[in-house]
């Protein structure tokens, strides 16, 4: 058959871009559809804008900290309107960089809505139609605003609060995953009086519980309210703002309500019942071997698909979808040991499993275990503490999880996912010279386990 396209991609987020800009380099005629920015949800609305929040809110922990080491700070003040602004300008120029990107290896950019209408068939906005011989579904995920409770439609969702008009005095954020803590701890750092509000019995669910406890007590005692077992039952008007109440009975006046209670596959309204393809409960679209449907013609990548929802983990699936179908090459993507971020402050850093895991494996282990006051926090003056925790097979000696609490996790996990990655066991990390003074160092001079487990022991 005859088709329009190669390929045609619906969604110019990371992994649709990376998939059409490598698809066209081994020379298929490429189009991408989006309805909104190029960019997609990390690079408009998500992981860049709010890393550079993350940046904002811990100056102020700079110019406390200054005295304690010798420095005089004046007064200093905050302006959100003015960060904003900075934001913005940055955003738009990633999204200029990704554009041409995609105009150099001459993928065709069409700005509008687009939907499957059938076999290899895409309806425009416009109501043309466009056939190819792959189309692949990069559409991303959406927050979920449904409350379930009245009221609900006077709260907001992580999505508005890049661009609030003005900085909240009072911040109620619900939920208790990475995006609901991040946008409490960057409010907070802002100056904002912050309220969490979580329905389970312990913050970041699907962490080594001890790396939940710690961060829990580690924004608390940054000031953040966290109130675990209890969710909001209702939201109302009020002539000073809002006002939430809660199933244990409490009365919660914001300026703010965010909704931060998890996101879904974005895929509503793609048409993908015209050609039969069941989705998955939550409308995640189900795939196998190149992130193909039981529709060979029709492949999905990145967050759609509802198993690792990273950008990371979308780029490399974009870029393996390529090169396999258009570049001759049989690429697999592991989704195992993909290190992850929370950024807090404290930060979270994270890869492989946690205690909790090998218990209910029944996988014998040692914990080895360090937590101390960070050096800066000395002459800061600062109660904070950082956690470090190898978790190792006892039967291999296999390094089966490693977690941090503290400044500059994330950068370090980095480097412990490439170890982790190479199969390295705790004998490596003994044998690997520390440096010193650092935090890092605690990695590798960790010797004796604080515990052990052992099945039926």
């Amino acid at each position: 058959m005859s088709f329009d396209y190669d390929l045609f991609v619906i969604g110019a987020g990371s992994g649709g871009v990376r998939a059409a800009r490598i698809a066209a380099t081994h020379g298929a005629r490429v189009a991408v559809a989006e309805e909104y920015r190029v960019g997609g949800t990390c690079v408009i609305r998500g992981c860049v804008p709010k890393k550079l929040m993350v940046y904002a809110s811990r100056f102020a922990d700079d110019f406390s900290d200054a005295a304690g080491f010798g420095w005089t700070v004046g007064e200093t003040a905050f302006d959100w309107p003015s960060f904003v602004a900075a934001k913005d300008r940055e955003i738009a120029r990633l999204e200029g960089l990704y554009g041409a990107n995609l105009d150099r290896a001459k993928v065709e950019i069409l700005r509008t809505r687009a939907v499957i209408d059938g076999p290899n068939r895409v309806r425009l906005g416009d109501g043309r139609v466009v056939s190819a011989a792959h189309v692949l579904v990069a559409t991303g995920g959406r927050p979920v605003r449904e409350g379930g409770f009245p009221g609900a439609e006077h709260c907001i969702t992580s999505e508005e609060l890049f661009d609030l008009k003005r900085l909240p005095k009072r911040l109620v954020v619900v939920g208790g995953a990475y995006i609901a803590l991040e946008f409490a701890s960057i409010f907070a750092g802002l100056g904002s009086e912050v309220t969490v509000l979580y329905r389970g019995e312990e913050i970041l669910r699907g962490f080594d519980m001890e790396v939940r406890r710690h961060l829990h007590a580690e924004l608390e005692g940054r000031g953040i309210t966290i109130v675990t077992g209890d969710g909001l039952t209702a939201v109302e008007k009020t002539a000073d703002g809002l006002l939430g109440t809660t199933r244990g009975g409490r009365r919660i006046g914001a300026d703010e309500i965010v909704l931060a209670i998890g996101r879904r596959p974005n895929t509503g309204g793609l048409g993908l019942e015209t050609v039969g393809l069941e989705l998955a409960e939550n409308g995640a679209i189900p795939v196998e071997g190149v992130f193909a449907t039981r529709l060979p013609w029709l492949h999905a990548v990145g967050d759609v698909t509802d198993r690792v929802a990273l950008t990371p983990v979308a780029i490399r699936e974009g870029h393996a979808f390529a090169d396999t179908v258009f570049g001759g090459r049989n690429v697999a993507v592991s989704h195992d040991l993909v290190p992850t971020a929370v950024f807090t402050t404290p930060e979270v850093g994270t890869v492989g499993v946690g205690e909790e895991d090998l218990r209910a494996k029944g996988i014998g282990h040692d914990v080895y275990r360090s937590t101390f006051r960070p050096m800066r926090a000395t002459l800061a003056g600062r109660g904070a503490r950082t956690l470090m925790k190898i978790l190792v097979e006892a039967e291999s000696d296999r390094v089966a999880g490693v977690h941090i609490v503290g400044p500059d996790a994330a950068e370090m996990i980095q480097l412990v996912a490439v170890a982790m990655k190479m199969g390295a066991k705790k004998g490596d990390f003994d044998a690997t010279m520390a440096l010193h003074p650092s935090a890092a160092e605690e990695l590798v001079t960790m010797r004796t386990p604080s515990s052990s487990w052992r099945p039926g022991g």
